[in-house]
Order: structure tokens, then sequence, then C-alpha cells
């Protein structure tokens, strides 16, 4: 129900607010000089709540990892940190609180006692946990980023903005799976563990430890391996009920099960590249440390010195926890190892049969609804597409009545103009004659002046020519006088001169 009701709320969830100091605002990109602890630099997307605030862990000036902190629940949503190594020894529990995350004027960058912040650091415990809150209840303050993964000597994984309420026993179970997973699967698998990228995270449940602090549904744990050519991303998640042991999930499936479904990866830790080879070897290492895990449930369920294992320090490694059993509880665990096996023999037939009957039945439910999806499917596109033909022919109906009143004016027009010229052409011959006969006497009384000229020159060529023709005979005549007269006097004119 817890994961439920975070679904529900996060739609009314608005983007988260500023913070001064170095706690980062939900607006901005990443966790500042933190981003280095998340894969690709980008942290996970999707968990911007009003409640939710960044935070880079510094201790000595240096940045230890990262941590989302949910003020309303007073847990972390997660802590991010890479290159995992164990701590060089035990230490000292000294708890420590982020001054900025109450007071966020105050001048405190870095994680403080609790002890000193009472004085210098105004309401205190206004939005995170403190040390009283866990005081006189059946929870312990368990880490998300443990104290016996890091080589950091200045303990700033001790801060109460990393930690939840955990039972004694799930906290030693929890601290017993990640020391597996890391020494024995992830890390192995990862090169030299430089580039794993690894995020521990919880989601709260309804019940909280005197009504503040929420009890985790389950925590959860991803990790991400960049290493080129050879990456791969795992998750895995355990339920805070005593009887659960550490289940293994794709990142994919994990994100699904979170509250607001983030995307913890950037492009999902290269999914394209991921090498499924070593993503087997991991698999065959995590059932190895389910199967322990049921052996020790077996063991303490059958001991009777079990309450005793809850004195155990949690940030001890799983081998110191083993080495504190007592004789008798090994005794007895050598006898029962046979009927535990075979409970676990009998116990995978019947997981196995169940899960190949739910998964039939899965893939049965799945095809009929998937049918009967289709079904409706065409039925809804089918009548939608009905409906669209007879909604286009109805509006089409007044287009095409107004294209044939169109028509039929044309035509009617046309009609008209035909008559119009017929009856021009008709009433155009009657026209010609009266305006022929009008014009008659005016082109006859214009054609006389042409008529009497034509007379006058004729009349006036022909004296032209009678003048012509007497001239032309007398002038003939005379010469041919003038030359007879001419020869004559020329032949006188030669006899006298004999003569003389």
């Amino acid at each position: 129900m817890g994961t439920e009701r975070w679904l529900a709320l996060g739609s009314l969830l608005a983007l988260a607010g500023l913070l001064e100091g170095r706690l980062v605002g939900e607006e901005e990109a990443g966790f500042g000089e933190c981003d280095k602890f998340f894969y690709a630099g980008t942290p996970p997307a999707g968990l911007a709540t009003d409640s939710h605030v960044k935070i880079c862990q510094r201790a000595e000036g240096a940045e230890r990892f990262a941590t989302l902190y949910s003020t309303r629940d007073r847990i972390p949503v997660y802590s991010a940190f890479r290159a995992p190594r164990p701590a060089p020894g035990g230490a000292e529990q000294r708890w420590l609180v982020e001054p900025q995350l109450d007071d966020p004027h105050s001048n405190l960058e870095e994680v403080i006692n609790e002890a000193e912040a009472i004085t210098s650091v105004n309401s205190l415990g206004s939005k995170q946990a403190l040390n009283t809150d866990y005081l006189n209840s059946d929870y312990q303050r368990g880490q998300l980023y443990p104290f016996s993964l890091s080589s950091d000597l200045q303990m700033a994984t001790f801060t109460l903005t990393n930690s939840a309420p955990m039972t004694q026993s799930f906290q030693e179970r929890w601290y017993m799976n990640l020391n597996s997973l890391m020494d024995r699967a992830l890390t192995p698998q990862c090169g030299s563990g430089e580039d794993l990228y690894i995020l521990t995270g919880t989601v709260p449940s309804d019940f909280r430890v005197k009504d503040k602090v929420a009890v985790p549904e389950f925590v959860w744990l991803a990790a991400c391996c960049a290493v080129p050519g050879g990456g791969w991303a795992m998750g895995f998640v355990k339920h805070t009920r005593n009887s659960d042991i550490i289940e293994d999930v794709m990142v994919k499936d994990l994100q699904k099960l979170l509250p607001f479904n983030p995307q913890l990866f950037q492009n999902n830790c290269g999914e394209t590249e991921q090498d499924t080879e070593k993503m087997k070897k991991i698999l065959e290492v995590v059932n190895q440390v389910q199967d322990e895990e049921r052996m020790v449930q077996s063991q303490e369920s059958s001991s009777p010195l079990s309450s005793t294992r809850s004195k155990r320090s949690a940030l001890l490694p799983p081998e110191a926890s083993e080495g504190s059993s007592s004789f008798l509880g090994k005794l007895m665990g050598f006898i029962a190892t046979p009927f535990i096996k075979l409970f676990q023999l009998v116990y995978y037939l019947v997981v196995a049969i169940l899960k190949n009957i739910v998964y039939l039945l899965w893939c049965v439910t799945k095809q009929v609804i998937n049918g009967i999806e289709s079904c409706l499917y065409r039925l809804g596109s089918a009548t939608i597409s009905y409906f669209i033909a007879i909604g286009e022919e109805l509006v089409s109906i007044p287009w095409k009545v107004l294209k044939v009143m169109v028509r039929v004016i044309r035509a009617i027009l046309r009609i008209l103009c035909c008559l119009l010229k017929a009856i021009c052409r008709v009433l155009s011959i009657p026209v010609r004659v009266l305006v022929d006969v009008a014009t008659f006497p005016m082109y006859t009384m214009g054609a006389i002046p042409i008529v009497c000229k034509d007379i006058a020159v004729g009349l006036g060529g022909t004296v032209s020519l009678l003048f012509d023709t007497a001239f032309g005979t007398l002038g003939g005549l005379f010469q041919v006088v003038f030359s007879v007269f001419k020869r004559i006097g020329y032949q006188v004119a030669l006899e006298n001169s004999g003569e003389l």
C-alpha cells in the first residue's frame, strides 16, 4: 500500500523549491560537485517533489556521496556512490546531521555531530530525523550507503540523512547481502570497480516510528557498470518482512516498482551494449547468496539462541558475524541441512510449477485481452469511419446543391443570351434595308457632282483633243510647205553661184 500511496500522491506534488548552501534545488540539473557519483553525471530522473532535497554529502572538504532526502518521510529516497571498497576497520558510531536541511541560512557547509548542532542550528529536526526519533523503539538506524562498503575515514556515511529505520535482524541480513553482492558479484564483474555506479534506496510504508520517521516497505539497490564494451545493469529488492530474501530484478522492472516510475540511469546504463554473459554470472552468485540467506533463516528459526544475535554490530562484515555463531547453532545447522535441501528442492519445484501455471494463464489471458482489444479497436475504427463518411456526405450536401443551382442559373443565362442574339439578328435585316433606303437620296445627291465632274472632264478632253488634232494638222502642213520652199530656194542659190 505504501507504493500505491506514493503513486497517488505523486501526481499532486509540484517541483521542489530552493534550499540555500550546498543543498541543490530540484530545478537544477543535478547535485553539483556530487554528479560524479552518477552514471554519465546524470542523477535519476522523475523524482522531483516538494519534499525531496538533493544533498551533496561532504566531509573534511571533500565530496563523499550523494543523497536525495525526503523531508516529509525523514528518510533518504536514495544514496548514490561508486567504486565501493571495504573500510579499514570498525569505527565508533557518531551519528551526524545536515545543518542546512533544517536551517537554510546556516553557514555550516558539512555534516556535524547532533550534539554540536543543537546550539548552532535553528529549528533542528524540523525536516530531518534525529537520534531521539530512534530511542526506545524496535528500529535501528540502517545506512543506505553502509560504512562497511566505504573507504571513508571521516565516517560521512553515519549521517542520519543516509539512514532509515530497520529492525536489527533485517539490518544484519541487508548488510550481509550488500557485502556478498559487492565482493562476489558486482565488483568482480566490473573490472576494478572504478566504473561501478551504485544506487541504494527506500520506498516508505504507511507506518512511522513515533509518527515521524517512515519505516521502509522495502529497500532496493541498482548497479550500473560502465565498462566500455562490457557494461551491464542489475537491480535488487528486499522487503522488510523478515521472511523475505533479496530478489534480483532488471532495472526496468525495478523502476516500475518505485514511486513516480523514475529513470535510474541515463539511457538505462547503455542498454543496447550490455554484456549478457556477465549478467548471467552475477545471477549465479545471486542464487548462491539467496540460498545462504535461506539457510541462515532456517538456522535462526531452529536455534534457541537466535535472540542473542541481535547484539551483533551491523557494521561488521558477514565473515565476522558468521564467526560469532555458537557451536550448538552450527551442529543444529549441520543436522538440519539435508532437510533444508529437501525442503528447498520441493520449494523450487512448487514455485516452478506455480510460475509456469501463472505464466500460462497470463499468456492465455494476454491473448484473450489482445483479441478483445483488437476486435474493439476494429469495431471502433469501422464505426468512426462510418460516422466520418456520413458526416462528410451531410456536410457536402449544401455544397452540391449550391453547385447544381449555379449550373442551372448558368444554363438559363446561356439560353437568354442565345435568344437575344437571334432577336438581334432577325431585327438587323429590316434595319439595314431602312438604312439603305434612307441613305439612297443622300448617296444620289452626293453622286451628282461627281457625275457632272466626270462629264466636264470628258467634254474638256474632247475639246482638247480636237484642238490638238487641228493644230497638229496645220503644223504638219506648214512644215511640208516650208520644206518644199526651202529646197527650191537652195537650188536657185546654187544656180546663181555658178553663173558668177
